[in-house]
C-alpha cells in the first residue's frame, strides 16, 4: 500500500470526525483518557489508527536520531510501561534509561564518588582517631599485680609478685646499652618514622590465619606495646597500637622514646627496666653497665625466657646472640672494632637471689605450673606472668609434696656424709615426680634442695638424665603389641611373643638383625654386648632377663622388633619423640641411653598401671586472669595407647621385679607394687620407676658439678661401691607410697589376659635345660630371702657357654664331615665364641685362617661342634671374645652424643 493510501483523508495525519483524533461510534481509545487511564506523550499518533511508522519516517528518524534517538525510544518505552523521568534524582541508581545489566552497573562518575566518598571517611575517621589518643604519663603505665597459686584442695600456695622496677633518667643508662638495644633491635630507631607498615602486614596476615604474631618491629611500637597496651595478639590491639605509635613519634623526641623503651621492657629474673635489670644481673646500676654485659642484657629482649643464660638449656643459644649483637654494633658503627675485640669472655651473671617466699619445693611447683600455662595458652608468655593478675588452681597436694620431700631429705640424711666422704658424697641430686594413672594429674614433685641453696633447675624436669634400664618395659611391650620380625604369625605379620620367650643372656654376647647378620661397632667388628655382671646363663625367659635386668636379652629383642616401632610406642605412652630421636639407632637404645624427665617416666608408666589408657600429664586445672577464667585447662582425654592385656602382662612382669628382682626393696611397702629399676654406665645414674593401681612415682639420683655441668659417677657414695636403683631411688619411693598412700585401699592390679606366643631367639635349646623361669608368684631358685637385700643373687653363671642337648653336650656331639676346603671365616663364632680378628678354639676368624665348619652346624650365637682338628693359628692369634683362648674383645658402636661412655662404651643398665 502507498503512502498516500495510508494517509486519512484530513491530509494532517488526524483521523476524521472528531477532536482530538477520537472518532465518534467507536469504542475507547485503550491509549486514550478513556481507556486504561494511561495518557499518550504529546505528538504521539493514536496507534489504533497508526499502528507504525513507515519506512520513511523510520529512514528519517534513524538520520535525525543517533544517540539521541535511542534515549528518545528508551523514554517513549518507559512511557509506554507508565514510567517517568519525572523529577531529576539525586543519585541516578537504577540508571534511568537504561536496560538490562546495564540498569544496575554505576557509572564511572559514579565509580568515583564512591572512591572518594569512602577515601574522605577514613581520612576523617583517622583523624578523629588520632585527635582522640591520648598518651598517659610514664609513672603510671603498669599497675602489676601479685600471681596467686592454689593448692589441689583450693587452699592459698603462695603469691608471687612485686616486679623489680625502678625509672631512671636516660643519662644514667649506660651508652653501651643504649647503643647495644638499638643494633638489635631497631638500627633505623634515630631516623624512622616508628612505624614499620610491613611488619604490621604481615602480623595482621598471621592472624588472619590463625597463627600467632611476631612481635613489633621498631623500637616505638614495642614501647608502646610494653607501656600502653595489653600482651594480646588481636586485630584491634594493632589498630590501637598504629594509632599510639603515630602520636608518639609525632609529639615525642627519640631520646624520650628510648628512655620509655629501656624504663619499660622486660629482661627476666622479675625485672622490668634497664636499672632493675643491671642490678638484677650484675649487680651495677644502669650507668655502669660496660659494653659485654650490655649487649648480653640487649640479648634478653628477644625473650628472657630462652635467653637468660643462668638457665642450663640457654647458655649455648645466650652466647650466639651476644656474639651476634656484638658484631652487628660493629656493623651499624654502635661501637668500633677495637672496642668489641675487648669482649673476648662471655660475661656471666650474678647468682639469682630468690624471694623468701619461694624456698623449698614452692618454685618448682610455680615454675612447672607457668611452663604449662604457656604451652596451653601460646597467648601468655613469661612477661605477662610476671606483670601479674594471675589466679591458678594447681593439682599438686600438699601433703603428698610434704611426704615426698620428707622422704629424700630422711634417705639423703642416713646415707650421705660429706665430712666423712667429701669427694663421693657431693653434688647429689633427686628428681621426683607423682602422677595418678588414668588421669596424668600432677600430684607431687621434687625439684632439689631448693632455690635457697643454690638450685635454681627443676630437678623433675630434668632432661638430661639418661634413664638406664627404665626404658626396657617399653620393649617388652612392642614385641607384645607390634610382635618380633624374626618371626610371622599366619597372617604375614610379625609375630606377637609373651615373657615366656626366650633369649640368650650371656655376658658379652654377639647381636644379630632379623635377617641373621650381624651387628658391627664402629670399626666394622662384631658387636658384643655386656651384661653388669660377668658369667653365662644360656637362655632365660624375657621375664627372668627383666627380673635380673640383665642388658643383652634386650639388646636383642629391640633388633628383633625394630627401634623405631619402640620409639612409636614409647611416644604413644608419653616419652616426647625429641627425647628419643637422636639416640634410636644405637645398639644401646634399649639400654636407656635417651635422656627423659621424672615428670614423662612417671605418666609413662601410668600407661602401664592404666591398663594401656595413656593420659598426659598435667598441673594446672583453672587459669584466672583479671577474673575471667581462660579456657583450654583441666583433666586431658584419655587415649588407649596398649591393648589392655599387654600393659597387664608387662605389669606382671614388673610386679615379678618388685617382688622378686632388684625392686625387693619395694616389699616393706605391704602392697602390690610393679616397677622397674635403672642405672646407667658408670653408675652416673640411679632411678626406680615404680607404681600401684592408685599412684605412680619415678625417682632419679645423680651426681653433677654445678660449676662444669658435668655428670659424675655414683661409685663410692653413700660408702658404697656402686649405687643401683633398686638401692636409694627405690628406699625413697617406698617411704613416699607409705605415707602417700596410707589412707588408700590396697589394691589387686588386674589378672593379665594371655597374650602372644613363646618365641625364642635363634639358637634356643627345645629342652628344658634353659634357666627357669619365675612368675609373680613364685621366687627365683637361687634368690635370697632377705627383702632388703640390694641386689638380688642372680642365677649361678657358668664358666662357658650353655649347653644345648644334641649339639655340644657330652655324649651327644655328632659326627661332623672331615672338612675339604679351607676358608676364612668373618667373625665365625665357635661354641667359645670365636672372635672376629683371630681364630678362637673353636672358629675362624676374619684373618686368622680357621676351618670353617659345615654349615649344617651354623646355629647362630650358640655355635657348633667342637671340629676333631683345631685350626692352624695365624699370625693374628687374637681369640674372640668369650672364646677359650680369651681373645680381646671388639669395641661396641658409640653410643649418642647424650650417652656416657661406659668401660667399653655399651650402657650398663641393671
Amino acid at each position: 500500500m502507498s503512502e498516500r493510501r495510508r494517509r486519512s483523508p484530513g491530509g494532517d495525519g488526524r483521523p476524521p470526525g472528531g477532536d482530538n483524533g477520537r472518532s465518534e461510534g467507536t469504542g475507547n481509545d485503550e491509549l486514550g483518557s478513556q481507556g486504561l487511564g494511561r495518557r499518550r506523550p504529546p505528538g504521539m499518533r493514536d496507534t489504533a489508527q497508526q499502528p507504525r511508522m513507515t519506512r520513511a519516517e523510520m529512514r528519517k528518524a534513524a538520520q535525525k536520531g543517533g544517540r539521541r534517538g535511542g534515549e528518545a525510544a528508551g523514554a517513549a518505552a518507559a512511557a509506554g510501561r507508565g514510567g517517568s523521568p519525572g523529577k531529576k534524582r539525586f543519585i541516578d541508581y537504577p540508571r534511568f534509561g537504561k536496560q538490562g545489566v546495564w540498569r544496575w552497573l554505576p557509572s564511572w562518575r559514579q565509580w568515583l564518588s564512591a572512591v572518594l566518598l569512602v577515601a574522605a571517611v577514613c581520612v576523617g575517621g583517622i583523624f578523629y582517631i588520632y585527635q582522640s589518643t591520648k598518651i598517659p604519663p610514664l609513672n603510671a603505665l603498669v599497675n602489676d599485680q601479685n600471681n596467686i597459686y592454689y593448692w589441689a584442695d583450693g587452699s592459698e600456695m603462695v603469691r608471687k609478685g612485686e616486679t623489680n622496677r625502678q625509672i631512671v633518667e636516660l643519662a644514667d643508662i649506660s651508652p653501651n646499652l643504649q647503643n647495644a638495644v638499638i643494633a638489635a633491635e631497631n638500627e633505623t630507631f634515630r631516623t624512622d618514622s616508628g612505624i614499620d607498615p610491613k611488619g604490621m602486614l604481615r602480623a595482621v596476615v598471621n592472624m588472619a590465619k590463625g597463627g600467632q604474631t611476631q612481635g613489633a618491629s621498631t623500637i616505638t611500637q614495642q614501647y608502646v606495646k610494653n607501656a600502653y597496651l595489653t600482651q594480646e595478639q588481636t586485630l584491634s590491639r594493632k589498630v590501637k597500637e598504629f594509632f599510639i605509635t603515630l602520636k608518639v613519634n609525632q609529639e615525642y623526641e627519640k631520646p624520650d622514646i628510648l628512655k620509655g623503651y629501656l624504663n619499660t621492657s622486660w629482661f627476666g629474673r622479675g625485672a622490668t627496666g634497664a636499672q632493675a635489670a643491671a642490678q638484677a644481673y650484675y649487680g651495677v646500676n644502669a650507668k655502669d653497665l660496660d659494653l659485654c654485659q650490655s649487649a648480653m642484657l640487649a640479648g634478653l629482649l628477644k625473650g628472657a625466657s630462652y635467653y637468660d643464660p643462668t638457665i642450663k638449656a640457654n647458655q649455648e643459644r645466650a652466647e650466639e646472640r651476644w656474639k651476634w649483637i656484638l658484631n652487628r654494633m660493629v656493623e651499624t658503627k654502635n661501637t668500633t672494632a677495637e672496642e668489641r675485640a675487648k669482649c673476648t669472655a662471655f660475661p656471666t651473671p650474678i647468682k639469682q637471689v630468690p624471694a623468701a617466699n619461694m624456698n623449698g619445693q614452692i618454685s618448682y611447683m610455680v615454675e612447672t605450673a607457668n611452663k604449662y600455662v604457656m604451652v596451653k595458652d601460646p597467648t601468655i608468655d613469661q612477661r605477662a606472668i610476671d606483670k601479674g593478675g594471675f589466679k591458678i588452681y594447681t593439682t599438686f597436694q600438699k601433703d603428698k609434696v610434704e611426704a615426698l620431700k620428707k622422704a629424700v631429705d630422711d634417705v639423703k640424711a642416713e646415707t650421705l656424709n660429706t665430712q666423712k666422704r667429701p669427694n663421693n658424697d657431693n653434688f647429689v641430686q633427686f628428681g621426683a615426680a607423682s602422677i595418678v594413672p588414668n588421669d596424668g594429674a600432677l600430684v607431687a614433685i621434687y625439684g632439689g634442695d631448693g632455690v635457697e641453696n643454690g638450685n635454681f633447675g627443676n630437678n623433675a624436669d630434668a632432661q638430661g638424665v639418661q634413664v638406664g634400664s627404665t626404658f626396657k618395659p617399653f620393649v617388652l611391650a612392642t614385641a607384645m603389641q607390634i610382635g618380633v620380625q624374626t618371626a610371622t604369625d599366619e597372617k604375614g605379620k610379625p609375630k606377637r611373643i609373651n615373657a615366656d620367650s626366650r633369649y640368650l643372656s650371656d655376658d658379652l654376647s654377639e647381636i644379630r638383625k632379623p635377617d641373621g647378620s650381624l651387628v658391627l661397632d664402629d670399626n666394622g667388628k662384631p658387636y658384643r654386648q655386656k651384661n653388669e655382671e660377668k658369667g653365662k646363663r644360656g637362655y632365660v625367659s624375657l621375664r627372668m632377663a627383666m627380673q635380673y635386668s640383665y642388658n643383652v636379652p634386650f639388646v636383642q629383642l629391640n633388633q628383633d622388633v625394630g627401634s623405631q616401632n619402640v620409639l612409636q610406642i614409647a611416644e604413644a605412652m608419653g616419652i616426647r619423640k625429641e627425647n628419643l630421636e637422636k639416640e634410636v639407632k644405637a645398639a644401646t637404645f634399649p639400654l636407656g641411653v635417651s635422656t627423659i624427665s621424672p615428670i614423662r617416666m612417671a605418666d609413662a608408666y601410668a600407661t602401664f598401671a592404666a591398663s594401656g589408657k595413656q593420659a598426659d600429664p598435667y598441673s594446672v586445672t583453672k587459669v584466672l586472669v583479671d577474673g575471667k577464667e581462660r579456657p583450654g585447662f583441666g583433666k586431658h582425654e584419655t587415649k588407649q595407647a596398649l591393648e589392655p592385656a599387654v600393659a597387664d602382662n608387662v605389669t606382671d612382669v614388673l610386679v615379678n621385679v618388685a617382688k622378686n628382682g632388684t625392686g625387693k626393696k619395694t616389699n616393706t611397702l605391704g602392697r602390690p607394687v610393679a616397677g622397674k629399676t635403672g642405672t646407667t654406665d658408670e653408675n652416673k645414674s640411679a632411678w626406680w620407676v615404680g607404681y600401684t593401681p592408685q599412684l605412680t612415682t619415678s625417682v632419679a639420683m645423680w651426681r653433677e658439678d654445678p660449676t662444669a655441668h658435668e655428670r659424675l659417677s655414683l661409685n663410692g657414695t653413700g660408702g658404697k661401691d656402686s649405687v643401683h636403683g633398686g638401692d636409694v631411688p627405690a628406699d625413697v619411693f617406698t617411704r613416699y607410697m607409705k605415707a602417700a598412700l596410707a589412707n588408700e585401699k590396697k589394691l589387686d592390679f588386674p589378672t593379665p589376659q594371655p597374650i602372644g606366643s613363646q618365641v625364642d631367639s635363634s639358637g634356643a635349646p627345645s629342652t628344658a635345660s634353659a634357666v627357669p623361669t619365675p612368675t609373680t608368684s613364685e621366687t627365683a631358685p637361687t634368690a635370697p630371702a632377705d627383702p632388703n637385700a640390694e641386689q638380688p643373687t642372680q642365677p649361678p653363671a657358668t664358666q662357658g657357654p650353655a649347653c644345648v642337648p644334641g649339639v655340644d653336650c657330652p655324649g651327644t656331639v655328632p659326627t661332623a664331615p672331615a672338612p675339604t676346603k679351607t676358608t676364612p671365616n668373618p667373625g665365625g663364632g665357635g661354641a667359645n665364641g670365636g672372635g672376629t680378628n683371630g681364630g678362637g678354639a673353636n672358629g675362624g676368624g676374619t684373618t686368622g685362617g680357621g676351618t670353617s665348619p659345615s654349615p649344617s652346624c651354623l646355629l647362630g650365637p650358640i655355635g657348633c661342634s667342637t671340629p676333631t682338628q683345631p685350626p692352624t693359628p695365624t699370625t693374628d692369634p687374637g681369640g674372640g671374645a668369650g672364646g677359650a683362648t680369651g681373645g680381646p674383645t671388639s669395641k661396641p658402636p658409640k653410643p649418642s652424643t647424650s650417652a656416657s661412655a661406659g668401660g667399653n662404651g655399651n650402657a650398663v643398665a641393671p
